[in-house]
């Protein structure tokens, strides 16, 4: 395959590619697109002490539209008020004029703090999961590789396992999914109140084009696809950001990054995910041409719990905000504004560097206080999409294929929930070898992931030590291993320049702290604390009461475990509640037939530190029938009869003939 081709087909697949430029296919929409381009879109904030606030209302929030005319009045322009930020900053839109231009006017007004063009960004224990060791058929053969544990040829696997037997995850850490909203449909994620781990969120996008749902902003974050068609782009709606070159079908990256992040596992179907307790809170802020600045940081406060003007308090304010998105260009003010309250807030940010070929981190992921993920190939050294730069902090698994050859089957891509809705949805699935998934979009999930582990055990830690861990428990990059018969010569990563650079071996001046492991990041915040499961008898009994002791379980010194929570996560059909309290060091149950069920046990010592470990067990015995009690003689269930009733039934008809007779 054509390397320029391969390159352009993993960009889209990521969605973290930077935005094409207008090419001859799509030089009949020019004039469209210059029109366009004087429909300008800014985001102001005004000074605490400016007179436009004190004058017109308490804040911009109050009468934006009265701000934005009076601001347009001192410099001969017709503004438009767009959506609120918080209460000093709000989107502004005026038309004969470039958005650059209009930010530079605006700038230099003495009450307003910034001004910047409203941009677009785009989207970049071993569990009995089906797909987590290997797939047949369409693959990969290597399965959900990202998360087992390293060995000589996957260097960059993040090594989960060690880390689940701490914990799973707490329901009580909710990460945001900032991105295109999620499939609920989706049998590895699922609503809450469906048994899933996906909360209800929020839908911010402000603009009807972009929404693709005939919404504005409401509490709906179900993704209904974000394809680009030829009548999109002859539109004119999307230029110039979006042209002929950039036509693809629905991605439902929202629901990949969603399912990397907190899929449910263990339950014998899909995919595993880094943090299977934890809840994930779907925020839509990508849809058709990708999304604007403005929703961006709304979605960041909102997520955050903070206020965001015109719209309902988050119920379910999130510790972990993963952003899978980004584009070209520094950390603008109003990514930076937004970040800062965010970490002060006490919420961790991770986001994907970029896909830029080894060029510069992208925005907001280079904002101060981000914690930027570069992307790795399987033996470690940086894949060649990825974008690095001293911004990142660490990195992670990123996908790659290896061979290049047309029609092959991709050997290392990253496996995840997906949608096979070429446009608007069509039957949940999973991508696969030749249906992929690359790129740093997925390198920030694993990441974010494992944050949410960390905070599972530790709830007080801060976004610093969140970052402190994870970077002081990353392995060495590997400087040898990583050259083949296409690339028999690797170089060592360097600085990004107006210059490419493919593969090469990452520094800690380019690519972060390391590779991230999990199992030691988890380990390292623990202290030691050890959940463990043990049952009496030790092969269960049907119908025989069953004891689950915590008895077992380690707590490092100095400490003590102040409460034991026990609950039932997969019945089997063969357990149903416990027998007496589910708080205390034992716990008791009863299985009625043959099969498996799973049990967790959440400790809690007396710093607040927490650890969950789960146990599956294996009941001997016949499964339960379909049947139900009504069954006789133990039969096969499913309403077939058993061998007493067959031979009820022959004797029934025998006197039957023999009476006609």
């Amino acid at each position: 395959m054509n390397k320029t081709v391969l390159l352009r087909s993993l960009l889209c697949a990521a969605l973290l590619a930077p935005v094409v430029p207008i090419t001859p296919n799509a030089a009949a929409q020019g004039a469209t697109g210059a029109a366009n381009a004087l429909n300008a879109r800014v985001i102001v904030k005004y000074k605490a002490d400016a007179v436009l606030l004190r004058k017109r209302a308490l804040s911009a929030s109050a009468h934006p539209t009265m701000q934005a005319e009076a601001l347009g009045q001192r410099h001969g322009l017709a503004l438009r008020t767009g959506a609120a930020l918080h209460e000093h900053a709000q989107v502004v839109f005026a038309s004969g004029i470039t958005s650059d231009q209009l930010a530079a006017t605006l700038a230099q007004d003495a009450e307003v703090e910034y001004a910047v063009p409203d941009l677009r960004k785009r989207a970049t224990l071993a569990p009995n999961d089906s797909r987590y060791t290997t797939v047949a058929g369409s693959g990969p053969a290597s399965g959900q590789w990202y998360l087992r544990p390293n060995n000589a040829t996957v260097k960059s696997s993040i090594d989960v396992e060690p880390a689940w037997a701490i914990t799973e995850g707490s329901a009580a850490v909710v990460v945001a999914v900032l991105d295109t909203g999620v499939r609920f449909d989706h049998p590895d994620l699922k609503a809450l109140a469906n048994g899933g781990s996906l909360l209800p969120g929020y839908d911010m996008i402000n603009d009807l084009d972009v929404a693709n749902d005939g919404n504005l902003r409401d509490a709906d974050a179900t993704d209904p696809g974000d394809w680009l068609d030829q009548a999109d782009v002859n539109s004119g709606k999307y230029l110039p950001d979006c042209t002929a070159a950039d036509i693809f079908d629905s991605t439902w990256h929202g629901t990949q990054t969603a399912a990397l992040i907190g899929a449910l596992t263990h339950n014998t179907i899909g995919m595993a995910g880094v943090g299977r307790g934890v809840h994930i809170l779907p925020v839509r802020v990508l849809g058709k041409c990708g999304g604007f600045d403005s929703d961006i940081v709304a979605g960041m406060r909102w997520a955050a719990g903070l206020s965001v003007p015109g719209e309902p308090a988050n119920p379910n304010p999130a510790k972990v905000i993963n952003i899978s998105l980004g584009g070209g260009g520094p950390c603008t003010p109003a990514y930076q504004d937004a970040v800062n309250e965010v970490v002060a807030a006490g919420v961790t940010i991770v986001a994907s560097a970029g896909n830029s070929d080894g060029h510069a981190v992208a925005s907001p992921a280079n904002c101060a206080g981000v914690i930027a993920v570069t992307g790795l190939r399987h033996v470690g050294s940086k894949v060649g999409f990825s974008s690095i730069g001293p911004e990142v902090s660490i990195s992670a698994p990123g996908g790659n294929c290896v061979n290049l050859g047309v029609g092959q089957a991709c050997l290392y891509p990253i496996l995840t929930a997906s949608n096979s809705g070429l446009t608007t949805p069509g039957a949940p699935t999973y991508t696969d070898s030749f249906n992929i998934t690359i790129g740093t979009s997925f390198s920030a999930p694993l990441v974010a992931g494992t944050a949410a582990l960390l905070l599972s055990v530790q709830p007080a830690l801060s976004p610093s030590q969140v970052r402190s861990a994870l970077q002081s428990t990353a392995r060495p990059f590997p400087t040898t291993g990583a050259e083949d018969p296409g690339n028999p010569t690797i170089p060592q990563c360097v600085a990004p320049s107006s210059l490419p650079q493919d593969q090469c071996y990452c520094t800690t001046a380019t690519c972060g702290a390391g590779m991230l492991d999990a199992g030691a990041a988890v380990s390292l915040v623990s202290g030691g604390l050890r959940p463990q499961i043990a049952i009496e008898p030790g092969i269960p009994v049907v119908g025989q009461s069953l004891k689950l002791s915590s008895s077992g379980s380690t707590v490092p010194g100095g400490r003590s475990i102040q409460s034991q929570r026990w609950t039932v996560v997969s019945s089997g059909g063969i357990v149903s509640t416990f027998v007496g309290a589910a708080d205390g060091v034992d716990a008791f149950i009863t299985p009625s037939a043959g099969g498996r069920f799973s049990i967790s046990l959440i400790l809690t010592d007396s710093t607040a530190a927490q650890a969950t470990t789960t146990r599956v067990i294996d009941v001997p015995g016949p499964p339960p029938t379909s049947g139900g009690s009504g069954t006789v003689g133990g039969g096969s269930g499913g309403g077939a009869m058993g061998s007493t009733w067959l031979v009820l039934l022959l004797g029934a008809v025998l006197a039957l003939a023999r009476r006609r007779a």
